[in-house]
């Protein structure tokens, strides 16, 4: 089993990206969030979950690690498989999918392409359990030190095409205004930050 992959990217599409490792190319199956965090040229690493089947090899990565824990427990369900389990981390990050399993929220477990509302009943059913024994939705998120934080914020805005200035002053700014702060969260709160300014 491949766990994580570090390396130089070499590209980004739509739906996966290109690491270098050891001389050979992976192709890494990811999500939006996470490929907007990567950069062509930069060291990256992602924690990963290979997917095998009959006729293929799929590498599918993650920046977080309880993201990969969750697309596993996902797959453990009856008709998810590995892209149905990657599209509901798409569109669920990992602590308000934790919240909805727990919680039972179908509305908001329904606003994933392809989980109908047996499916969204099946999963908190399956999954309400184990999430929490995993670390449940009243857990508090992984909090990263400020400097480190920072730096990693300010590279993914970069990333995206912000000037490095720019994107400095809305990471301090957010990072001003309380403790507590996840790289997630900075990183949303400094785009919603600099799209006002747009």
């Amino acid at each position: 089993m491949i766990s994580s992959v570090r390396g130089e990217v070499l590209s980004v599409g739509l739906d996966h990206v290109v690491v270098e490792v050891g001389g050979v190319g992976l192709a890494v199956q990811a999500t939006p969030a996470t490929l907007a965090t990567l950069r062509r040229g930069e060291q990256t690493r992602l924690h990963t979950a290979l997917v095998v089947r009959e006729d293929s090899l799929t590498l599918f990565g993650f920046a977080e690690e309880d993201a990969r824990e969750l697309f596993g427990l996902l797959q453990t369900v009856s008709g998810i498989g590995p892209r149905l389990a990657l599209a509901t981390l798409a569109v669920l990050e990992p602590d308000k999918l934790r919240a909805a399993l727990v919680e039972g929220n179908i509305t908001v477990l329904t606003q994933v392409p392809g989980i109908g509302r047996k499916g969204a009943e099946r999963l908190s059913l399956e999954l309400r359990d184990k999430v929490t024994a995993l670390g449940g939705a009243s857990d508090a998120p992984v909090v990263t030190a400020p400097g480190a934080l920072r730096g990693e914020v300010v590279e993914a805005l970069a990333g995206l095409g912000f000037p490095a200035k720019q994107a400095e002053q809305a990471v301090d700014r957010v990072l001003s205004e309380g403790d507590g702060h996840t790289t997630s969260s900075v990183l949303r709160a400094a785009l919603a930050a600099l799209g006002r300014k747009r």
